[in-house]
């Protein structure tokens, strides 16, 4: 009976127009975050698919991680109903984020940089993505799925109308939109500059020497500092010419 009210519930939240969520009509709810395993599914050659797993009963299990480091959905092997739950797109996940539902602005994707995985949250005239999630990638197999892990702050969290429980999902966050873009600006910005190395600080120039003073004050402390050398040097000693050869001098 519970899982036929998630599924009629589940209904009237696709017959619902968007409308709705964007006024702020639907709420949300915690849920155990052991319960859901939120995975990346290789497809092609360089694409990943995000899909989410519920277990809804404790056995079978619906997924189980491998020695690799990998996860295998295991629900695909025995009849899930009412036993193991998956949401595949944007009919059973979207974002939320401050209280408001943001699925008709921002959408969910994969990107892969390296052996790095991030579940980004984008919209085209955002600047730069909002990462919500990420996993290293062991390795890419098509039947390997890559478990990824939420930032902290994310979870998920249950729709709920007028308060009736729906099956759709939200990857949550508590903080409002604008505050989560301006952090992922910063983010992009910081790692540009790692990117692009730090630059080395400008090294000092070497000291410049003093100028030789030449101001009158300066003039006039050296003439007083010779004349201080000469009288130092004790009396000057003066030549004494007699006075007869003065006379002489002066009849010539």
């Amino acid at each position: 009976m519970a899982a036929t009210g998630v599924v009629a519930t589940g209904v009237l939240a696709l017959l619902l127009p968007n409308t709705l969520a964007a006024r702020g009509i639907f709420e949300s709810r915690p849920l155990p975050q052991d319960r859901f395993a939120v995975l990346a599914q290789p497809v092609g050659q360089t694409s990943w698919k995000l899909l989410v797993l519920e277990q809804i009963k404790r056995k079978p299990l619906c997924w189980r991680p491998r020695a690799d480091g990998l996860v295998e959905p295991t629900l695909n092997s025995f009849n899930f109903a009412g036993i193991c739950s998956r949401y595949l797109d944007s009919n059973g996940y979207s974002l939320r984020s401050g209280g408001s539902d943001l699925g008709r602005r921002f959408r969910l994707r994969l990107m892969q940089s390296g052996s790095t995985l991030q579940l980004q949250a984008f919209n085209p005239d955002q600047k730069a993505p909002i990462v919500v999630g990420r996993a290293p990638i062991p390795s890419r197999q098509r039947n390997g799925f890559v478990r990824l892990e939420l930032n902290d702050d994310w979870q998920l969290e249950r729709r709920v109308y007028q308060g009736r429980t729906l099956s759709h999902l939200y990857f949550s966050n508590p903080d409002p939109i604008q505050l989560l873009m301006a952090r992922a600006i910063r983010q992009a910005r910081g790692s540009s500059m790692a990117k692009l190395g730090l630059s080395r600080a400008p090294s000092m120039p070497p000291p410049i020497p003093p100028t030789p003073k030449t101001s009158r004050g300066s003039s006039l402390a050296s003439r007083l500092s010779s004349i201080q050398r000469v009288a130092s040097a004790g009396p000057i000693p003066l030549q004494v010419i007699p006075y007869s050869s003065r006379r002489q001098t002066l009849a010539q």
